[in-house]
């Protein structure tokens, strides 16, 4: 197991800056989740630590190690992607155990993992099975499972529930959730969907332009964001915004006074809030 450290990184493709000084700890078996709309770079962070994207300036460290310059192959992480990226010709048990084979591993360590990923997954049943055979939910569970039988330091998830449906996104998130409580491993989790970030992360990074906004835990993300853009993008249904709203205190009375709106009278009970 191992944190992964950002240390001032950048990245800009020609002259436009998509992550601009990130300054990132995500602790040893943490389930950091990167949150953000479409373009905030957070997929950016992710394919810089896998490897995938090369820095700007700065550091990335896995462990103790920097790791700018080391090929994705020996990062020792595993990535999940959004496509489940299945060989439609291998069977389930073959398609977990590729990565492995490639490697030149034992057959009876490969056998044992395998098998061992499937129980964690409720796979077993389906191990001899082609993915064609499969749900939409069982063929990520298999692409979750090819990355558990490497065993790697850190896992990159990159909106992997983004192709299932609703009922579907929320039985899987569920499982990974219960996944990562199992194996204990870091996670760095990547989604739009800040009901995902919310119900899955013990840490949430909320990103926009490139910058982190705010960094903490999900309730204190939502009882006190930093800014009104992470007022407004965290809770369903998002917070509502006042232009030219002014709180007015006389005495032990507090009231807001809305432009053109009239004034509201605010209870003690929330006047620190």
């Amino acid at each position: 197991m191992a944190r992964v450290q950002f240390e001032h990184v950048y990245k800009r493709f020609n002259k436009v800056e998509i992550v601009h000084d990130i300054n990132l700890d995500v602790k040893d078996k943490e389930f950091l989740v990167l949150v953000g709309p479409s373009g905030c770079g957070k997929s950016t962070c992710l394919r810089m630590v896998a490897g995938l994207e090369d820095l700007s300036e700065g550091d990335i460290r896995i462990g103790e190690r920097v790791v700018n310059g080391v090929p994705p192959k020996d990062r020792d992480i595993a990535m999940v992607f959004q496509n489940y990226a299945l060989y439609p010709h291998m069977s389930v048990f073959d398609n977990m155990a590729f990565s492995l084979k490639l490697r030149h591993f034992p057959k009876d360590q490969i056998k044992k993992r395998v098998e061992e990923a499937g129980e964690i997954l409720n796979l077993t049943p389906f191990l001899k099975r082609k993915p064609k055979e499969l749900s939409g939910g069982q063929r990520q569970r298999v692409a979750l499972g090819r990355a558990i039988v490497r065993e790697p330091q850190v896992f990159l998830m990159d909106e992997p529930l983004s192709n299932l449906d609703a009922k579907l996104r929320v039985e899987t998130r569920a499982n990974i959730t219960k996944l990562h409580q199992r194996i204990q491993t870091t996670v760095i989790y990547v989604t739009h969907d800040q009901t995902e970030a919310m119900t899955m992360g013990s840490r949430i990074a909320v990103l926009n332009g490139g910058i982190i906004q705010q960094l903490g835990a999900p309730q204190e993300l939502y009882d006190q964001p930093a800014n009104l853009f992470v007022a407004g993008f965290i809770g369903s249904p998002s917070m509502n915004f006042f232009p030219g709203a002014k709180v007015v205190t006389e005495g032990d009375s507090t009231r807001i006074v809305l432009e053109n709106m009239g004034q509201v009278d605010v209870p003690p009970l929330y006047v620190e809030r």
